[in-house]
């Protein structure tokens, strides 16, 4: 029986690696294919800093970063908050050196980037840098300017559907042989539910365990019919993680 990862490359060779050493078989389907989107800085704003939601947008402009223009090569120096500790880590990887790290959601990144004005950290109307998405979960940039910040938007990528599920996976279904499936994102649950159906196989993956990252996520499951959703304590894998294992222990008693 295999555990059903629909996060998109990179990352899920990374969740894989760390689902095999729990002992599970995995299968991945990335459902979002990353696509970087150049990024072109019009704004004549002095930032203050940069705050970003995913790792993908830090993927996407490290590349860039030696060929921007000289008022954006002290981007690396700007404290840069990060919604959680993953993104957190491919910042520094990517050499920004002063990186604050939220409670892994939008509202917990707007709460630290509010409080540090509050405590002085950041300029009360700094101007801030967002990177971000093509397809935006919240308007974070105006929840931050209610607070009294310019946050000028930069899209830095996209994250295409994938239209079709691999064979393997649609034969595990088919064979009854997928035990959960973990989702990261609401988009990614939406195009894996989009790819389910054009395979035929909708029916086989909604009566397993869907195991979300965050009731955002969820939802979308619901919505599409599915029984058994669990929501992680916390928006986190390792959190994630805790919920497949009740919801196996769930199946098995």
């Amino acid at each position: 029986m295999s555990i059903l990862v629909t996060r998109p490359h990179p990352d899920n060779e990374a969740t894989a690696e760390n689902l095999r050493a729990r002992g599970h078989v995995v299968l991945l389907a990335p459902v979002l294919k990353f696509e970087p989107v150049a990024f072109h800085d019009e704004s004549e704003a002095g930032y203050g800093a940069i705050i970003v939601t995913s790792a993908n947008a830090i993927r996407a402009v490290t590349p860039q970063l030696q060929d921007l223009g000289s008022k954006n090569l002290g981007l690396l120096e700007l404290p840069l908050f990060a919604v959680g500790e993953h993104t957190a880590s491919a910042a520094r990887d990517a050499g920004f050196g002063r990186v604050i790290v939220a409670g892994g959601d939008a509202a917990a990144l707007r709460d630290k980037v509010v409080q540090s004005a509050r405590d002085k950290v950041l300029k009360k109307k700094s101007t801030l840098l967002y990177l971000a998405g093509a397809d935006l979960s919240r308007d974070l940039g105006g929840e931050l300017g209610a607070e009294g910040f310019s946050v000028v938007t930069q899209t830095t990528y996209r994250m295409a559907p994938v239209k079709h599920l691999p064979r393997t996976v649609c034969e595990g279904f088919a064979a009854h042989g997928v035990e959960a499936v973990l989702h990261y994102s609401r988009r990614s649950a939406r195009a894996f539910l989009d790819a389910a159906r054009d395979e035929g196989v909708e029916i086989s993956a909604l009566a397993i365990p869907q195991c979300c990252l965050s009731e955002t996520v969820a939802g979308v499951l619901r919505d599409a019919g599915a029984s058994q959703v669990l929501v992680a304590a916390t928006p986190d894998e390792s959190a994630l993680f805790d919920t497949l294992e009740r919801a196996l222990r769930t199946r098995l008693a």
